[in-house]
């Protein structure tokens, strides 16, 4: 790559503009993969600790020696390659709202896309998670009323921070009594937030969820020195 910066790919969406982009980090010593929508930064290669993280705990609080899986949002896909490194997975559904997401992937643009694509075990859906979720078919439209051992959500910055206003409903007891019921018995949800634990969402979780435990994952900052944070919250039924 010339230089310390490239962009990859750039499209408008009903969100704004999307782009990625690859930078050598001097910091890192490594190349830096991003995805921005406008001039926010919506997901960086740099720290995938709390991705992979997200999935690993989710799988965790299963029992089932066969799994079946959804992911809302893709991104970078650290998330999807962390289930699918579970041999229990046996099948993936990755939601996520924009084409050109997925297309970076399929392109093989995205470190580890590819082989994402190739998976037998997994499966992209172009569409919204949300939307989905509140539709007659769930959140797999080729199979009407399927149920998930887990579930996984990484769209939003936190359960208070969205990215649009539409999705707050999710996080009331109404969205999240929907969204368990598209979970097996003793199947989990999970929950990648940017901000520190909430209490008064964790208590909504308690109202739907029989099992909920909240887990900050730390790490080191290079960038910016010391340590950051991140919190994933698990919700059983």
């Amino acid at each position: 790559m010339s230089g310390r910066f490239q962009e990859l790919d750039g499209r408008p969406t009903p969100l704004g503009e999307i782009s990625l982009r690859r930078r050598w980090d001097p910091a890192l010593e490594r190349e830096v993969y991003e995805i921005k929508l406008g001039d926010e930064f919506l997901m960086s290669s740099a720290f995938t600790v709390a991705e992979t993280e997200l999935a690993r705990l989710a799988l965790t609080e299963v029992r089932a020696g066969s799994v079946d899986v959804a992911v809302g949002g893709l991104g970078l896909g650290h998330t999807a390659r962390a289930a699918l490194a579970d041999h229990r997975v046996a099948s993936l559904v990755v939601v996520e709202a924009l084409d050109a997401v997925i297309g970076w992937h399929e392109r093989g643009l995205v470190p580890g896309g590819a082989a994402l694509v190739s998976d037998p075990r997994c499966r992209m859906i172009h569409g919204d998670f949300f939307a989905l979720l509140n539709s007659p078919s769930g959140l797999d439209p080729a199979t009407p009323d399927r149920k998930f051992h887990a579930i996984i959500v990484d769209i939003d910055h936190s359960p208070r921070h969205l990215l649009r206003p539409g999705h707050a409903a999710f996080y009331r007891p109404a969205g999240l009594q929907r969204l368990a019921g598209n979970l097996v018995p003793g199947g989990v949800f999970a929950l990648w937030s940017n901000d520190p634990p909430d209490r008064d969402f964790t208590g909504t979780l308690g109202e739907v969820f029989r099992r909920v435990r909240v887990e900050v994952i730390s790490f080191r900052n290079r960038l910016r020195g010391g340590e950051a944070s991140n919190t994933v919250y698990l919700a059983g039924t």
